[in-house]
């Protein structure tokens, strides 16, 4: 059996598998497994081929049938490739039978989505965060990496050979250390606790949304800082923090992990501590990739996790980000049958139900070319101030006045 933990250099040439279901059309898949590809760039794996097949849920044993496993076993051996991705999670005795039918290294999309985090983890906080998820995704999975002692338990078919009393010295192992992270991870927190108070009465603002979409780019850009922003997926992982001045109002604006569909629940789980600051904030900006072929979807995904971290009912401005890359698909300006969302241009999408979704504030901007980024100045600044002015009333009444601050405008 393979070792995952141990890849090679062969297998970092990889075949992607997806399945099309009852729930997953064959769109669906399609897009699902370009956004695998872009995982496994960012894993600096590179993709071959890939595989897909119908069938109305994924078959118990190995995920998917025994001709399409034949078909992929030969197409493997034949290009010398040493990894098979799975864009679903694999149960365990799922990926142990594959590997063994495969003879090569299975991965799954949270198994690639944690180590892509392994690989960006910079800071103690973050590393012990992807440490605690990699060991709680491990354990389940442990016995087939002990499967090359099966045959130091003899040929009686009785249980309780050296082999399994190994697998269960390596399960306690690795509990002692869940417990021992998860220990370490609550002093963390408290420290991180400690600086949250010690910022003063200061309004936060947090910025959140898919990975890839442009959030630290904007950070950049509020904040008059350096944030480090790449076009690859999860670039930032540990949480950013810095003081905002707009006009004479300051405030702490947040910029943190991005989220993604599939997210493995470890993840969300040992980063929760991470989106406290998400889970304070006053104010979220939700960023959305507007050029994105299935924004919409990662729209939801990320209202679906803030909801899993106890987010879903924060204030928050939508903010439609790469405008300058949005493309409308060509329409026939004579069809009677009205135009598909993605025919639509970009300032039918501002006057659709898009502007106003689910009753959230939203602007439309290029954080990259800077389109319409004093728009979302004066937006969030009004939204900060009546935040603040709410919070503290009696130190509203010079500080906003806003015929003060033209005058002194004037004045510079």
């Amino acid at each position: 059996m393979i070792d995952p933990h141990q890849l090679t250099a062969e297998a970092e040439r990889a075949v992607l598998i997806g399945l099309v279901t009852d729930d997953q059309d064959t769109d669906k898949v399609k897009e699902y497994l370009d956004e695998l590809e872009f995982l496994a760039t960012t894993a600096a794996i590179r993709s071959l081929e890939r595989f897909v097949q119908r069938l109305h849920k994924p078959d118990g044993r190995t995920y998917i049938g025994s001709g399409k496993l034949a078909e992929i076993k030969e197409w493997v051996k034949a290009n010398e490739v040493g990894l098979v991705i799975f864009d679903d999670e694999l149960s365990p005795a799922q990926q142990r039978n594959l590997e063994k039918e495969l003879g090569i290294a299975v991965l799954d999309r949270p198994r690639l989505i944690l180590d892509i985090f392994a690989r960006r983890a910079r800071t103690a906080h973050a590393k012990t965060q992807v440490e605690l998820a990699r060991y709680e995704y491990m354990l389940p999975r442990l016995t087939k990496l002990w499967t090359h002692l099966e045959r130091q338990r003899g040929g009686t078919g009785t249980r309780g050979g050296a082999g399994e009393k190994e697998i269960e010295t390596d399960r306690r192992i690795v509990r002692d250390r869940i417990a021992l992270l998860k220990a370490q991870l609550r002093d963390i927190d408290r420290q991180m606790a400690t600086q949250r108070g010690n910022r003063g009465k200061l309004v936060r603002v947090a910025l959140v949304g898919y990975t890839n979409v442009g959030k630290s780019t904007l950070m950049n850009l509020l904040a008059k800082s350096q944030v480090f922003a790449e076009n690859k997926l999860f670039a930032t992982l540990d949480t950013t923090v810095r003081k905002v001045v707009l006009g004479n109002l300051p405030f702490l604006l947040s910029d943190t992990v991005g989220f993604i569909r599939k997210l493995p629940h470890q993840l969300i789980e040992s980063f929760k501590s991470t989106l406290d600051e998400t889970r304070e904030a006053d104010l979220l900006l939700h960023v959305v990739d507007i050029s994105h072929a299935d924004f919409e979807e990662q729209y939801l995904t990320v209202k679906q996790t803030l909801g899993e971290i106890g987010a879903g009912d924060k204030p928050t401005i939508v903010v439609f980000n790469k405008i300058d890359a949005y493309r409308a698909a060509p329409s026939d300006p004579h069809d009677l049958v009205p135009k598909r969302r993605d025919q639509l241009t970009l300032e039918e999408l501002e006057r659709s139900w898009m502007a106003g979704m689910h009753e959230e504030e939203s602007i439309f901007i290029s954080a990259a070319s800077r389109q319409n980024i004093d728009g979302l100045r004066d937006l969030l600044y009004r939204r900060v101030k009546a935040i603040h002015v709410a919070r503290y009333p009696y130190e509203s009444d010079l500080l906003f006045d806003d015929e003060f601050l033209r005058n002194a405008a004037g004045k510079d």
